[in-house]
């Protein structure tokens, strides 16, 4: 079997606009100006704290920052024009890998559990991801943990495991975890950084990302 596991965030799920509008009403309702746009992406992928840790400070309020984001996240989150949307091509190709019998599929993100949940019911994904990985359960990326963790659960060795994700975390993670590392460069860092992260490819499209994973499948 081969595992293929999933970063979220800029790599499934295009959040950008909810993630900036939430960071915006967290750095408000702390009193503190909102970081622009682009430093806003950039700390996607990180656990709430670390990512808030990264703003301002480890000594800045983060508790009170990640606390009002999550609040903003979940109203925004209940509004049906804030939905975040899939990256077309996204719901097809997780359709065809969970047809497949050599392949068991993955989550790891700096999502909460209770985010994760919500997106696979929305998705109709119940029961397609043989192990999922939160900021709930693991430290934050680009700590191994969640892949360590994933790769227990599942009974599968680095070797045969591939890590997808846009974020140079995601990267890092991958490379301490001992295993392929795929980013994709429709996300929140550039393929230069990705690379430079230690990304053994960068995929340009979902169409070239399910070529390379074809390749394995066929390998395997």
């Amino acid at each position: 079997m081969i595992l293929i596991v999933f970063d979220v965030d800029g790599t499934l799920v295009d959040s950008q606009h909810m993630i900036v509008a939430a960071q915006r009403e967290a750095f408000a309702a702390v009193g503190l100006p909102a970081p622009t746009r682009e430093r806003s992406l950039s700390v996607v992928g990180l656990s709430l704290p670390q990512a808030f840790a990264a703003l301002v400070g480890a000594d800045g309020p983060v508790v009170a920052l990640s606390e009002a984001y999550k609040q903003a996240f979940g109203r925004m989150r209940a509004r049906a024009e804030m939905r975040e949307a899939l990256f077309p091509g996204a719901a097809d190709l997780l359709a065809r890998l969970n047809r497949e019998p050599a392949v068991q599929l993955g989550i790891a993100t700096g999502k909460s559990r209770r985010g994760v949940e919500h997106l696979v019911a929305v998705h109709g994904w119940e029961g397609w991801f043989s192990t999922v990985q939160t900021a709930d359960d693991a430290p934050s990326k680009p700590h191994p943990a969640m892949l360590e963790q994933a790769m227990a659960e599942t009974g599968t060795e680095p070797a045969r495991t591939v890590m997808i994700g846009d974020s140079t975390y995601d990267m890092v993670m991958a490379r301490g975890a001992h295993v392929t590392a795929l980013g994709v460069a429709w996300g929140y860092h550039t393929p230069e950084a990705l690379r430079a992260a230690g990304a053994h490819a960068v995929m340009e499209s979902f169409a070239a990302l399910e070529a390379a994973l074809q390749e394995r499948i066929a390998a395997a």
